[in-house]
């Protein structure tokens, strides 16, 4: 019982320390050419299945032709993922002209 235990704990924490937070990253055009950064937030629920809010990277990017997306799990994300048990997923979405 306690082997079955212990093999329990270290299967669980294997599982949430290896967890990773992914990153999407896109390049329209030439890519960033200022380095100005714009960071909107898009709102989840259950784990992502359910879109309340999503930010539109081309809308961000304004007028500008060349530009970097990226979409990213930041800290505080992943904080609010587990403070509430994945009922909230937030990403971050980040344009830089």
């Amino acid at each position: 019982m306690k082997n079955s235990l212990k093999s329990f704990v270290l299967l669980a924490s294997m599982t949430f320390l290896l967890a990773s937070c992914y990153t999407y990253e896109m390049t329209v055009g030439e890519g960033s050419q200022s380095g100005k950064a714009i960071v909107e937030k898009n709102h989840y629920l259950i784990y992502g299945l359910v879109p309340l809010s999503q930010s539109d990277p081309s809308a961000m990017a304004g007028d500008a032709a060349d530009y970097d997306i990226t979409i990213t799990h930041t800290f505080i994300d992943g904080l609010l993922n587990g403070i509430t048990g994945g009922i909230y997923t937030p990403t971050t979405t980040i344009v830089t002209k």
